[in-house]
């Protein structure tokens, strides 16, 4: 099995520089993310088809072959979300409130980064997108771990999501993909509790 806890440390590594980095950096990463998705279409469609011929080999139904399948529209879709989050307010930093103690003290609530957000989901690969783009723009780093019948496609859109961060100076493991998708892979994603700070796991039991 792969080494999870070794993954969750090296995303919290990540997590404490993604914290800090200033807005303009994490738009510009968002960004060129954004642009790699559609100048690295063939090979993520290519990674694509093969997940889609090993799952309809395997009996895969009609309804989740689609939710599977990347085309040219999702892609572009994809990139626009990416396009949309780095054109978005960064929460970061923003004051909620403040008040003033009687002996002058002030105080004020900030928002602040989570630190790493661990996600695991379906086999939808436009999910592994949304979900690094939202946490980077949050100042979080992004532990996936996605299905095993979509692993070939999710390996290609986070290798070009990689490239985005490393590209401006950013720390590449802020978005990590769990690649063993076994069960025990899974619940030892669950259990970082020394590394993950937010967990949303989807699915089924």
């Amino acid at each position: 099995m792969t080494d999870v806890v070794e993954l969750g440390r090296r995303a919290k590594a990540a997590s404490r520089l993604l914290a800090t980095t200033p807005t303009p950096a994490k738009n510009a990463a968002l960004l060129t993310a954004a642009d790699l998705l559609l100048e690295r279409a063939g090979e993520i469609q290519d990674a694509n088809r093969a997940d889609l011929d090993t799952a309809a080999t395997g009996g895969m139904e009609a309804g989740p072959l689609d939710r599977l399948r990347v085309t040219d529209a999702r892609l572009d879709a994809m990139a626009n979300g990416l396009r949309a989050v780095a054109g978005l307010a960064d929460p970061v930093g923003e004051v909620l409130d403040g008040w003033t103690r009687p002996n002058g003290l002030q105080i004020t609530r900030v928002r602040v980064p989570l630190g790493v957000v661990a996600m695991i989901y379906e086999n939808r690969p436009n999910v592994t997108s949304d979900a690094a783009g939202l946490c980077l723009k949050s100042g979080n780093a992004a532990l996936l771990r996605g299905s095993s019948s979509a692993l070939r496609s999710n390996v290609a859109i986070v290798g070009v999501l990689r490239e985005a961060l490393a590209k401006h100076g950013l720390p590449e493991d802020a978005v990590i993909l769990v690649e063993d998708t076994s069960h025990e892979a899974a619940t030892a994603v669950m259990r970082l509790t020394d590394f993950v700070d937010c967990l949303i796991p989807r699915g089924g039991p």
